[in-house]
């Protein structure tokens, strides 16, 4: 074998084998996520959720979440307060459509794994970690955010009523 077949053998195996080794990590999330929130005085849920998964349990530093929520697909059970936080006065879905999270490092906890990012809101970005667990093929997380630090509402007027923490609860299936 000459060394320029040699070296292109190798050079394609390497390629096929970091193709395969990137491949083995991307998930596509699947039907059935949930994305619930609730605070004193509002609950829900966001309807529509897209983005780019890539874990690997035995490679976090290889892993990312790239994810984006809908903001007009929020869905409060009340058609009215689904209007108003769609408007201006809350999440001014028209001039901010989308809740953006892109992950810049994980890492194992004693109960599952936790991944850290920035978290944008309303135009406004925040470094935040988020505990999570895999299992199943499923990703399931709960955190607060205090939704005036990402200047969503006002404490004026029935606005002073939401809390200022939301609690959310994600549950996202995915398949490879």
């Amino acid at each position: 074998m000459t060394p320029i077949k040699f070296l292109g053998m190798i050079a394609a195996i390497v390629l096929c084998s970091a193709f395969t080794i990137n491949n083995s990590m991307s998930w596509q999330i699947a039907e059935g996520y949930s994305i619930k929130f609730a605070g004193t005085d509002v609950e829900g849920i966001f309807k529509t959720m897209s983005g780019d998964i890539q874990f690997d349990e035995n490679n976090l530093d290889a892993s990312k979440f790239s994810t984006s929520i809908d903001v007009a697909s929020i869905n409060t059970g009340n058609g009215m307060k689904n209007k108003h936080a769609v408007s201006k006065k809350w999440f001014d879905a028209e001039t901010y459509p989308a809740i953006t999270f892109n992950s810049s490092k994980f890492s194992k906890t004693d109960t599952g794994y936790e991944v850290t990012g920035t978290l944008e809101i309303h135009g406004t970005q925040k470094e935040i970690s988020i505990p999570f667990t895999f299992s199943d093929n499923t990703f399931n997380g709960e955190f607060s955010v205090n939704r005036m630090d990402f200047g969503v509402g006002t404490m004026k007027g029935m606005s002073k009523k939401v809390s200022n923490e939301i609690k959310l609860e994600i549950s996202v299936p995915v398949t490879k």
